[in-house]
């Protein structure tokens, strides 16, 4: 298992893959491997149609290897906020695999674990971190992904391996540096009883790239709980102030995003 105290590790990692991405590729000058970094301020953390930052601010950054042949690995990191994620703070994804193109159609296959350092479930013992699968399809603008958790749990819920998720859409070039972007999801939780978690969500939202490597992004987005499970949700945890905070992660949001590639 990680722990940030792993990090320089995985620093060390990615240092040495990237000392040899300026090497040329042998029999041509195009280079074998690309590294890019990206670093980003969000006016909130949404994921998969919940606020994983409780409507607060999130900083968000991350880096990418990708090899000529079509294999890839990554890591990301943004904050969380501990009321929607017991004692969590910071949510490290770390990912990898292989992707390729057929004319216009592309394809994936990937292995994702997040990581959400002491964030557990207190009354259980259930921790939040979980690892998936993913196969992917993309034709032009359009594109379609299924995660399937491979872990025992899923985000701090128990005996949930095999839950799905599904994620389609489509990004639109509109001209002008614009992209729309449109996407539904669909989210089904394994294991007896825990159907309760089901969820939908869908997202519309606008992507401009600006000059120097700068892209801003807008979206409106928002879930559907197949229950009344996100209604009036809370981990249970005191504030300092000592009131339990509750609220509806689910509900419609917009979120701002500025976003340096490097």
């Amino acid at each position: 298992m990680f722990a940030l105290r792993q990090l320089p590790l995985a620093c060390l990692f990615l240092c040495a893959l990237s000392a040899h991405a300026d090497e040329p590729a042998p029999g041509g000058s195009d280079k074998a491997w690309t590294v890019t970094g990206n670093a980003g301020l969000a006016s909130q953390y949404i994921s998969r149609g919940f606020r994983q930052t409780w409507g607060k601010p999130a900083v968000q950054a991350g880096v990418d290897i990708n090899h000529r042949s079509g294999w890839s690995a990554g890591s990301w990191v943004s904050n969380v906020s501990d009321r929607y994620i017991e004692n969590g703070k910071l949510e490290w994804d770390l990912y990898g695999g292989y992707s390729g193109s057929l004319g216009e159609a592309g394809y994936s296959l990937n292995v994702l674990y997040y990581k959400y350092p002491g964030a557990v479930v207190k009354a259980t013992g259930t921790r939040f971190d979980y690892g998936e699968l993913s196969a992917g399809l993309s034709y032009k603008s359009l594109y379609a992904k299924y995660n399937y958790t491979f872990t025992r749990d899923f985000f701090g819920i128990a005996n949930a391996r095999g839950t799905g998720y599904f994620d389609g859409g489509a990004n639109l070039d509109l001209g002008h540096a614009t992209v729309l972007n449109l996407h539904a999801g669909e989210g089904r939780v394994a294991g007896a009883g825990n159907d309760y978690w089901n969820w939908r969500d869908v997202k519309v939202g606008l992507t401009h790239t600006l000059a120097g490597g700068w892209s801003v992004a807008g979206a409106y987005t928002r879930a559907y709980g197949a229950t009344h499970a996100y209604d009036r949700y809370t981990t249970g945890v005191p504030d300092a102030a000592g009131h339990i905070a509750y609220s509806n992660p689910a509900r419609g949001s917009f979120v701002l995003t500025l976003v340096r590639t490097f």
